[in-house]
């Protein structure tokens, strides 16, 4: 409710900046970072990077374009076998965008399911279980497209560490 208060009062970005330090606090971004770097040394040899956005920058017109900026930006795209994933979630604006780099040869469709799931978690006020589960989401589609030997345990080429902007 006060999220719509502040919509129409053109105060989306103090929504955002709420949401992000109510939910998205320190101990759980950690947890985040251990669940991302646990899956990424033993499951696959994708990357995945989160980037939570309070406040998208008011010049940029959808949040579309933002994830790419954000995906150039954090250089998602620079990992040896094409195969970096973005999540962007712009809290202010409730948009989520998921970029996947073009090594990965998933569908659209599975990308698609991670992203309702989260959604319907945020309109839930569950932004913690949200979270968690499109990263474990996001990893399983990871393991399935990026797979990698027995005992192989590939450099891992970005941060873990869930990226607040």
């Amino acid at each position: 409710m006060a999220g719509k208060w502040l919509k129409w009062l053109d105060l989306d970005s103090m929504h955002g900046w709420w949401l992000r330090r109510k939910h998205f606090h320190a101990g759980f971004m950690k947890d985040i970072t251990e669940q991302i770097r646990v899956s990424e040394e033993t499951h696959h040899h994708g990357e995945l990077v989160v980037a939570i956005e309070a406040a998208m920058p008011s010049h940029v017109k959808s949040s579309a374009e933002r994830a790419l900026e954000v995906f150039g930006r954090l250089r998602v795209w620079e990992t040896p076998h094409n195969t970096g994933v973005l999540l962007y979630i712009a809290l202010d604006r409730h948009k989520i965008e998921i970029i996947a780099d073009k090594g990965l040869k998933s569908a659209e469709h599975e990308w698609k399911a991670v992203c309702s799931g989260l959604e319907l978690r945020f309109s839930e006020d569950q932004y913690q279980e949200g979270l968690t589960e499109a990263v474990i989401g996001l990893e399983a589609i990871l393991a399935q497209y990026c797979t990698q030997e027995a005992g192989e345990n590939g450099p891992n080429f970005l941060p873990d560490a869930p990226v607040m902007l």
